[in-house]
């Protein structure tokens, strides 16, 4: 069984709130590192809410940092929809 990676981090109201990782990645055409999570909360739609920040994997205490550029946030997109493709690709039983 897969261990989940899980970090806490304080909200907007003070609140401590556990997050898991989903993934992380270093882009080669950024040279940053990302790590993409979640606090397996629910948006209006019923869709589970994804974070995305920058962060230094070299570092004792991890700092997550915002994304601040449109590109940035398109790398991101792009390999969410391939995840997300690749998980209803499996689910569906369809064979690549």
């Amino acid at each position: 069984m897969e261990e989940k990676m899980t970090f806490k981090v304080v909200n907007d109201e003070g609140k401590e709130v556990e997050c898991e990782v989903l993934f992380t990645f270093e882009s080669d055409e950024t040279k940053k590192n990302y790590i993409v999570y979640t606090d397996n909360t629910l948006d209006e739609e019923g869709n589970t809410k994804v974070y995305a920040s920058i962060y230094n994997p070299d570092e004792d205490e991890t700092k997550l940092l915002p994304i601040e550029t449109e590109k940035e946030w398109k790398i991101i997109e792009t390999i969410l929809d391939e995840l997300q493709n690749e998980i209803q690709g499996k689910e569906s039983g369809a064979e690549e």
